[in-house]
């Protein structure tokens, strides 16, 4: 471990986890077929080339996958002023009646969130704006208003008020897609950028390593004898946020809702093969997890937030094993009378992070010098470079649509 004195985030060099992307191996269309996407195959430093649809068998005997079923809201919403100025107006956390984003969903009538609001200059005159939908069949008006040119809070009412906000967003809003595949959204990304297993609404960027999963493939993973378990990471838009600061330690870490059961730390507890997350927002969700259980073992009323520090702070020698540290979370949702647990995340993965829970990962191939890629890189170690390398050189399509990876580094000794 490092002495407590070092700070983690300083001795990684940001400019180490650089490579040339060039534009055109950016996937801007998913293939025509989810599960026919290459698969990159990293064991223990050996590289082998697959196809998506092999998972199942490259999987380590009774692997226990673990997905984010998240589900992609259209959150771009468009409207147009009287002089014609087009607002856009994206969603991105809500803040009333809930800021709870499941809840928030299903709220009627009115809901309040922070959003991104495009060409503010041209709403500064603070009108409330409108828009008319068709919802079966019925004509819904929606209103955005914010209380001043400078805020970033938008509430929203619509009448007749009996639907919810998910109808309404549904029947408004554009899927958003990443801004690097700078494009607009189409009728294949409503039913592309999701994945076949989303049921609970609230992200508004996909958990790409998930869209190459199809039923048959799900199917396939059960018979060859592993398990698999569903929680949920509403995925934000920090996601994409760039670093900026040569010191890691100023990045301001993006903040996201996770939404974790009893049946998903009992099956983690008991479940003794190794934990594959599918996704980067999977691995951070299950590494929260347990730092949760670390904050709880100290203090039972400890809220569920973990802070992008918060694993950096101990010695190696305090800390639980992960299902210690998962026994204090279930014991936690077992008082709830809910039988789950919400809370947030801002959990800053980089190298030299010791991971506590997974032992496996998929995911897709991410950019340079962004907080997925120093994730990956603290997962797989040095070999982050041969990994990347091999995926350029054999013509792997990156980011998003792109192709995935299953990634099992050795064992730490």
């Amino acid at each position: 471990m490092l002495n407590k004195e070092q700070n983690i985030f300083d001795l990684v060099q940001l400019d180490d986890y650089r490579y040339e992307l060039p534009d055109e191996r950016i996937a801007r269309h998913p293939l025509p077929e989810r599960d026919k996407s290459k698969l990159l195959f990293y064991s223990a430093g050996d590289i082998e080339h697959r196809r998506f649809f092999e998972l199942p068998r490259l999987l380590p005997a009774n692997s226990l996958l673990v997905f984010n079923n998240t589900k992609v809201i259209p959150a771009r919403l468009g409207f147009k002023k009287e002089t014609g100025a087009q607002i856009e107006i994206f969603l991105l956390q809500p803040l009333a009646p809930t800021t709870d984003i499941q809840l928030a969903m299903g709220a009627s009538g009115f809901s309040s969130w922070q959003c991104i609001i495009g060409n503010r200059k041209r709403w500064r005159d603070g009108k409330p704006l409108q828009l008319t939908l068709t919802i079966a069949d019925q004509e819904v008006v929606l209103e955005a208003s914010h209380k001043s040119a400078e805020d970033t809070i938008v509430d929203f009412s619509w009448w007749p008020a009996t639907y919810s906000f998910a109808e309404i967003v549904e029947a408004a809003g554009e899927i958003p897609l990443p801004p690097y595949l700078k494009r607009k959204a189409e009728n294949e990304d409503r039913e592309r950028y999701q994945t076949v297993y989303s049921k609970a609404r609230g992200a508004v960027a996909a958990p790409t390593a998930g869209l190459h999963f199809t039923a048959g493939v799900l199917e396939q993973i059960e018979a060859a004898g592993h398990q698999t378990e569903q929680l949920t990471l509403h995925v934000g838009a920090g996601t994409f946020q760039p670093i900026k600061e040569k010191k890691l330690s100023l990045h301001p870490m993006h903040r996201e809702q996770v939404v974790v059961s009893e049946a998903n730390v009992q099956h983690l507890i008991s479940h003794e093969g190794p934990v594959i997350a599918v996704g980067t927002t999977s691995m951070r969700t299950l590494e929260s997890l347990y730092w949760f259980g670390v904050k709880l073992m100290q203090n039972p009323e400890e809220a569920f937030f973990i802070s992008k520090n918060e694993s950096y702070r101990y010695s190696e020698e305090e800390l639980p094993s992960y299902k210690e540290a998962l026994a204090a979370v279930l014991n936690r949702i077992q008082a709830s009378p809910e039988k789950q647990i919400t809370g947030e995340t801002e959990i800053f993965i980089i190298p030299g992070y010791i991971f506590r829970i997974c032992k496996g990962l998929i995911t897709n191939f991410h950019q340079p010098e962004s907080t997925l890629m120093l994730l990956v890189a603290a997962f797989v170690g040095p070999d982050w470079k041969q990994i990347y390398q091999q995926a350029l050189s054999e013509n792997y399509r990156f980011l998003s649509y792109g192709d995935s990876s299953l990634l099992l580094p050795a064992p730490r000794k």
